[in-house]
């Protein structure tokens, strides 16, 4: 045996154990790449009181917006791989956002080391009540119908709205109009009001206009139908068998951290996942737990990224 190879190789080894059993050894910054008051935002909250809790030190929500979203995980794609820094991911920030930058901040994959998918949930379209389509069937037919006529809304360019009717299109071969907004907020105001027929957003975000009869529910984009409002037919079951959207949410941290680091992480947060109050939190938002691995969230990401990196090279979507 080579002791002079195997004596650094355990004295690193050592270090790392060391460094995972003494973390976190000081605040834990917790960025977000949107302002405060969104889901990433509200995720991240929920995430980070947790973490204080349950490992004895603050873990702090910074909110660092740009970019959609890229400034603030360039900031953790940078910053030393100790744990310190993390992020709160979504599909617009690590699938989509980075290919429609001709030179994009970061690689949404190999900058980044994955802790855990905390959670997603299923988008619900709508459509405002003097537009005369009540099914998934009946859009598509109207659309056909009537090439480049229907227009819908989104929160911006490479939206989860405008992705999720984006990928719609692409399968049932039909042509609509993108009319994009800052945000899904305005987005809602003009559906609301009638200026444009069709928006697929957020459950949480629009149930309450659902409820009270100001837009009509159509269909909601996961594969299942959803616990919150299960009497919304999914689209695959409604008119276009194998569409599934879900957005979701991710923890992640910088490339190159210790997996003694990432575990104790991914250990402590998902105890608190499991805990029914918690739970609660993140159902009364739409959205569902599912606390997977960081090899499945790994696994996930590089799927998104072919799903929607594609999407957008096919659409030829530029934010430059």
């Amino acid at each position: 045996m080579n002791l002079a190879k195997f004596v650094p190789c355990a004295l690193l080894l050592g270090a790392s154990l060391a460094a995972a059993q003494q973390y976190p050894a000081k605040p834990v910054r917790v960025i977000v790449g949107f302002a405060a008051g969104g889901p990433s935002d509200i995720v991240g909250r929920i995430v980070a009181a947790q973490l204080t809790e349950r490992m004895g030190r603050q873990f702090i929500v910074e909110n660092r917006a740009g970019a959609t979203g890229m400034i603030g995980a360039d900031a953790v794609a940078k910053a030393p791989p100790d744990g310190y820094a993390l992020y709160i991911a979504s599909q617009t920030t690590h699938a989509v956002a980075p290919y429609m930058y001709s030179k994009p901040l970061y690689d949404p994959v190999k900058a980044f080391a994955t802790i855990t998918l905390v959670a997603h949930n299923p988008l619900l379209m709508v459509v405002h009540p003097s537009f005369n389509v009540k099914t998934v069937k009946e859009l598509i037919a109207f659309a056909r119908a009537k090439p480049g006529v229907v227009n819908f809304a989104t929160g911006g360019i490479g939206s989860s709205p405008h992705m999720s009717t984006e990928l719609l299109k692409s399968m049932a071969k039909i042509d609509m109009v993108p009319v994009h907004y800052k945000g899904d907020g305005a987005a809602v105001i003009d559906i609301l009001g009638g200026q444009v027929p069709l928006f697929t957003a957020s459950i949480s975000g629009l149930l309450q206009y659902v409820k009270a009869g100001k837009l009509r529910g159509i269909a909601i984009t996961g594969s299942k139908r959803s616990a919150i409002a299960p009497e919304f037919p999914t689209i695959a079951e409604t008119g276009l068998p194998g569409y599934e959207v879900v957005t979701w949410f991710g923890l992640l941290t910088t490339a190159g951290t210790p997996a003694e680091v990432i575990n104790r992480i991914y250990g402590d947060l998902n105890q608190s996942l499991a805990q029914p109050a918690v739970k609660e939190q993140f159902a009364k938002l739409g959205l569902e737990i599912v606390g997977s691995s960081p090899d499945q969230y790994a696994a996930f990401l590089r799927s998104e990224n072919v799903k929607w990196g594609n999407m957008v090279r096919q659409l030829k979507l530029k934010a430059d």
